[in-house]
């Protein structure tokens, strides 16, 4: 499982739209020690063409194994990279694929009023634990009809990663991301902690005083098997 702070970690974001295909996912903690229970989960981590570490954890890990500093980029990083790259560009299409259409018509109004040269598709699948042959068919038509540059996709982890591993064959996207809680931080729904908590390295602890009872797995539980992990590990490399 070190692969993923040892190889596949990414540092640089490009500064233009791929010729092929681009996968962009996320990795934390708590992501890390889910990979392990599950193997899709651990090849779309794996197989992706750029993995951002989004957690001072992973950005711990990194230099406590490898000796290596580098900084976190999160998942609305990387959201607002692609969509100021387009801006830039001189405009482009970037397609919302995830959450209730509330969130979704918020992001686009968003988006119309910061990125005006920026196009946006949007559909909001079934909410359900697996989606059927014919919901499949569904949601890649209706990206593929709008033909996006970006394709962001948000439904939590695992199952916005591991839809998008089975699916990416067919989806007419340059690129993927699987960004999950991204779709309502920036449509407003759901309040990001303040640059006072993100500059901490504590962002992760307003979240998890405000919803407790969601996040409590992640920060009580896959926190301490990772920092656990990555000290054994260190002991058996070093």
């Amino acid at each position: 499982m070190t692969e993923f702070l040892e190889y596949n970690i990414t540092l640089n974001l490009p500064n233009q739209l791929p010729e092929r295909q681009l996968i962009a996912n996320t990795i934390n903690p708590h992501s890390y020690c889910v990979a392990k229970e599950d193997e899709v989960f651990n090849q779309a981590l794996l197989t992706s063409d750029i993995l951002v570490p989004d957690g001072v954890g992973v950005v711990w890990a990194t230099k406590l194994l490898y000796n290596r500093k580098i900084a976190k980029i999160s998942g609305f990083d990387l959201h607002l990279h692609f969509l100021e790259l387009l801006q830039k560009n001189g405009g482009g299409r970037v397609f919302y694929l995830g959450s209730s259409p509330t969130t979704l018509f918020l992001i686009r109004a968003r988006i119309e009023r910061e990125y005006p040269k920026v196009k946006v598709g949007i559909w909001s699948p079934p909410f359900k634990e697996e989606f059927t042959v014919e919901d499949n068919q569904e949601m890649i038509s209706k990206v593929n009809s709008f033909q996006p540059d970006v394709l962001f996709v948000g439904m939590t982890a695992p199952k916005q990663e591991k839809w998008v591993h089975y699916n990416k064959a067919g989806l007419d996207s340059k690129v993927i991301c699987s960004i999950g809680a991204v779709f309502d931080f920036y449509a407003g729904t759901v309040k990001r902690p303040n640059e006072f908590w993100i500059k901490l390295g504590l962002e992760w602890l307003p979240r998890f005083l405000k919803e407790p009872r969601r996040l409590w797995r992640r920060n009580l539980i896959s926190t301490p098997k990772f920092v656990l992990e990555m000290i054994r590990i260190k002991n058996n490399l070093f």
